[in-house]
């Protein structure tokens, strides 16, 4: 919201900077549109400072002020150089003249300024320095949380070992959505929207990660996941979730996500082909004959030829994996020795 107040000031500060200075102009009551131009010239003013401010974001500190020293020092040069024309000529030739020395050494001296500041080796004092500097200003990486990884519940363990730095934005509407699923009268939405609001709080009190509610709503957007990916690209924040349409939607956008079943999928533990496995299979399989089980993380394991072995523990031998975007799928057939046992 500052940000947004603090924009619509500059914006109108420099119109008005803009309107009467042109006002002021030696030839401006000759022409009474001069006003307006320089309103038009105020605003592209401001809107030139937000599209500078947008691109120096990204931009490190000693570059920055790599560039700027060389600014000066190329501006300097070229006004010297400007004087000693101007003994020569005079008028709108040495104008012109300046004006493009100074585009000239401006601009050698910001690009170049740039790249050799970083070269310099600087005391330890001052480069230590700088580098608080740049840490101190450097952007934060917001993160918003949407319904599902808040009623997922994993979320909170994420927070508590470190996994997960904030701060975590929460929108005031997931907060509403959150109370809606709570206040349901379907007993298992209910359960979930309370685990949710439960979830939030142990993260909140915990206080290892900063929590921020945020008062936010996007009244001509209807759908709460298209809301959650205008927010994230209108702060420059990451998005939490588990809900795969949502993944998708928000990463077709240019939206960072992470997704808190994709982080456990990829530290399930990891089998490969030929390796032994004991399970206890546990129901029938889709095809003729098939065995499954799971093991201890919840990874499904396929069996051939072991369907007559449901309810007992056999040993296996892995033969693929199958990687699906609901989780991973191990297939093996049974070990020789359990298959001659299970024949005998």
């Amino acid at each position: 919201m500052l940000k947004k107040v603090l924009t619509a000031a500059l914006f109108v500060i420099c119109a008005f900077l803009g309107f009467f200075a042109f006002k002021n102009l030696p030839y401006a009551s000759e022409h009474s549109w001069f006003s307006y131009l320089g309103f038009l010239v105020g605003l592209g003013v401001a809107a030139l400072a937000i599209f500078i401010e947008k691109v120096f974001r990204k931009v490190p500190l000693p570059v920055i002020i790599g560039g700027a020293v060389g600014l000066f020092l190329g501006l300097g040069v070229a006004r010297l150089l400007s004087l000693v024309f101007e003994q020569l000529n005079s008028g709108l030739f040495s104008a012109f003249l300046y004006g493009l020395l100074s585009v000239f050494f401006g601009y050698l001296g910001l690009v170049l300024g740039g790249k050799k500041f970083q070269e310099i080796k600087m005391p330890d004092s001052v480069s230590n320095a700088v580098s608080f500097v740049s840490k101190k200003f450097q952007r934060e990486c917001p993160k918003v949380v949407d319904t599902s990884a808040i009623i997922d519940g994993r979320l909170a363990d994420l927070c508590e070992t470190g996994w997960i730095d904030g701060p975590l934005i929460i929108p005031s509407f997931v907060l509403a959505e959150l109370q809606h699923i709570a206040d349901s009268t379907d007993p298992q939405k209910r359960a979930r929207g309370r685990r949710g609001l439960d979830t939030l709080q142990h993260i909140q009190d915990s206080g290892t990660v900063e929590v921020r509610i945020l008062e936010i709503d996007y009244p001509k957007i209807k759908e709460i996941d298209h809301k959650l990916v205008e927010l994230c690209r209108e702060i420059g924040a990451k998005l939490i979730t588990t809900d795969y349409n949502l993944n998708k939607i928000a990463r077709l956008k240019g939206v960072p996500v992470l997704n808190v079943n994709e982080l456990a999928m990829a530290l399930k533990p990891i089998v490969t082909p030929g390796e032994t496995l004991k399970i206890t299979l546990v129901k029938e399989g889709k095809e003729k004959h098939q065995g499954v089980g799971y093991l201890d993380d919840g990874t499904m394991v396929v069996v051939e030829n072991a369907r007559h072995l449901i309810g007992k523990e056999v040993e296996i031998i892995v033969t693929s994996l199958l990687q699906t975007p609901s989780g991973r799928i191990i297939f093996g057939r049974l070990k020789e020795s359990q298959a001659k046992k299970a024949v005998a």
